[in-house]
């Protein structure tokens, strides 16, 4: 009973691939951030994922649904799952490693385990699913350094800030399982990327001033690769394989990100952690082991 679904090396290979890409983002946002600013770079990101994924839809030839009501949650969804997020996080990097934003970033599962049981009946807190909580927030808390959240620098705001944009994507998942249920994965995606582009256009023009596309080839290859690929691209292959290896076993790929990124922050950017960072990771994975039942779960 409850048996975790079994994963098929064409699974564990594109479950990989997904890591990859994911894990290569903050690199790509942090290389943009040096010519554009912050909500300009989440823009990028939304808006031309946007395009691609309508694309896709249009292809596919997917009903686009109509109701005003599906397009007030679209609004709310990129507000929760996009503008937040990835406006705290994009910001957050201005001041803290690559590779620690990735690390903190894995902390999405932890909050969508507890918004889960707060607002859905059928997701209680199990003592399984709390042991783990506990543990990925230890994690947390050793990555960041306990004394290091009561001062207000920008390093400690910054490291708070990807927390915040962690939680708002437990949120939005919370949401999308209330509101958004029926929807194909591709338009429910590109609807989404639509709400948060309504949002940020006028936010970005009136913060950050016209947007500019006369950029550096360097700062057009970021912007290409985080919101081609690991936007529109990454959002497409995220449902190809939470049918193949299930919800359960996706949750691997926040185990593959944040490697990913502390290499290529150490290799591009000279980055370095702390052996504390490292540390913290490790609880936090193990978190997440015990969290999604990989271990201390019967299977029969």
């Amino acid at each position: 009973m409850n048996a975790q679904k079994s994963i098929s090396p064409r699974a564990w290979g594109e479950l990989f691939l997904l890591g990859l890409i994911w894990g290569a983002s903050f690199l790509t946002l942090r290389i943009a951030l040096d010519e554009i600013p912050v909500l300009t770079a989440v823009l990028h990101r939304v808006f031309w994922a946007m395009l691609v994924l309508w694309v896709v839809v249009i292809a596919m030839r997917l009903p686009v649904p109509r109701d005003p009501k599906v397009w007030a949650g679209f609004l709310v969804m990129g507000l929760m799952n996009n503008v937040i997020p990835f406006g705290l996080m994009t910001w957050g990097q201005l001041h803290i490693e690559s590779g620690l934003t990735a690390i903190l970033n894995a902390t999405t599962a932890i909050f969508g385990v507890l918004v889960a049981a707060l607002v859905f009946a059928d997701e209680r807190l199990t003592w399984r699913k709390a042991i783990g909580v506990g543990l990925g927030f230890s994690g947390v808390t050793l990555a960041i350094g306990a004394g290091r959240l009561t001062e207000f620098d920008p390093r400690s705001l910054a490291q708070l800030a990807v927390l915040g944009g962690t939680l708002s994507y437990a949120l939005a998942s919370a949401w999308a399982r209330a509101r958004l249920g029926g929807l194909a994965p591709q338009v429910a995606a590109a609807g989404m990327l639509t709400g948060s582009t309504l949002i940020l256009l006028p936010a970005t023009l009136m913060i950050d001033g016209p947007v500019t596309l006369a950029l550096r080839p360097v700062t057009w290859a970021a912007i290409g690769y985080y919101a081609l690929a690991a936007t529109a691209g990454a959002y497409l292959l995220y449902y190809r394989v939470l049918g193949m290896a299930g919800s359960g076993n996706l949750m691997l790929v926040t185990l593959i990100i944040p490697p990913v990124a502390i290499v290529l922050g150490a290799l591009v950017l000279g980055e370095e952690l702390t052996p504390r960072a490292f540390a913290g990771f490790a609880l936090l994975a193990l978190g997440l082991v015990v969290l999604n039942g990989w271990i201390g779960r019967r299977r029969d």
